[in-house]
């Protein structure tokens, strides 16, 4: 593959039976080009937990891929309320998530840890009020 392929997805916000489409088609888009399957499993990991956690605690967001021959990224752009401590943030089982939504299944505070997980590269930036921008990065 010598072309960049560059892909982006609007997640919506409190929809839980949509979200995971966007990891669910760059899983479909990688298989389709070669992508090696443990990488492809990295990749749709990581995206859905950033996904869900859009949706949790942001009203939503963009997810955007870029795909080369060295290495996926993945944007995961919100506007949402931000992360106070991204320390703490960080660590297993700590979570912001509502019991409302822990009662779905989801806000077990493995999101970020899982992103950090099974990327290769984790940058969060986040400002209170402002939103949240996670890159990650899957060397190939």
């Amino acid at each position: 593959m010598s072309d960049v392929i560059e892909l982006s997805y609007n997640v919506d916000g409190d929809d839980f039976v949509s979200c995971g489409k966007a990891s669910e088609d760059v899983k479909r888009t990688l298989k389709s080009i070669g992508i090696p399957s443990e990488v492809i499993r990295k990749v749709a990991i990581a995206m859905y937990e950033g996904e869900v956690n859009m949706v949790i605690h942001a009203d939503g967001g963009v997810a955007e891929v870029r795909i080369s021959d060295s290495e996926i990224l993945v944007t995961l752009r919100d506007t949402g309320k931000g992360i106070a401590d991204i320390n703490q943030a960080m660590q297993e089982g700590w979570s912001t998530a509502s019991d409302e939504i822990r009662e779905l299944g989801f806000g077990a505070g493995m999101g970020l840890p899982n992103m950090k997980k099974y990327s290769d590269k984790l940058e969060i930036e986040s400002t209170v009020g402002v939103g949240t921008t996670i890159y990650l990065t899957f060397n190939l």
